[in-house]
């Protein structure tokens, strides 16, 4: 076999593997996985439909990464960890970096944080923080407005994990 047969014959398997490979990881940034406990070795994996098909929240607030006042709709993390029957203390929540966060479940309110599908309307990308980012209501209480609260607002998220 000549050298540029093997060259042709290489970069035609190369695209055949990529071909396949392509939606699964396209598929792997829009999946927020969701594991319920530290017992629990499953996840539950969460398409945005599914996020959608779920009570929503929206409202409009200012926050340190973004210009002006934002709207952010989504699901209440609450809502998400209820649904999927999470049980323990603390979540950890993960980006898609791997960047991870953990958040005692004692600070999830009924209706804050929500995971912030949309960002005036319109899905976020993972170049602007997308798939979904975990966001306060900042300016609705000044509790709001802390080092601690904001270092929950991990955004490219698309892991959650309830732990002891």
């Amino acid at each position: 076999m000549s050298a540029t047969l093997r060259s042709r014959a290489s970069a035609v398997l190369f695209a055949l593997i990529l071909s396949f490979q392509t939606p699964a990881m396209a598929q792997s940034l829009t999946t927020l996985q969701v594991t319920p406990s530290s017992s629990q070795s499953e996840s539950l994996a969460f398409e945005l439909a599914d996020l959608d098909a779920m009570d929503q929240v929206t409202f409009s607030t200012t926050t340190i990464w973004t210009d002006g006042e934002t709207t952010f709709s989504g699901v209440p993390l609450k809502a998400l960890l209820d649904k999927a029957a999470a049980r323990g203390a603390v979540v950890e929540m993960v980006a898609l970096n791997d960047y991870k966060v953990s958040m005692p479940l004692v600070e999830v309110e009924e209706f804050a944080p929500i995971v912030a599908t949309r960002m005036n309307g319109e899905t976020m990308s993972v170049r602007d923080k997308g798939p979904y980012w975990v966001v306060f209501p900042y300016d609705q209480n000044s509790r709001y407005q802390s080092e601690t609260i904001y270092s929950y607002s991990i955004w490219q998220l698309n892991r959650l994990k309830v732990v002891d």
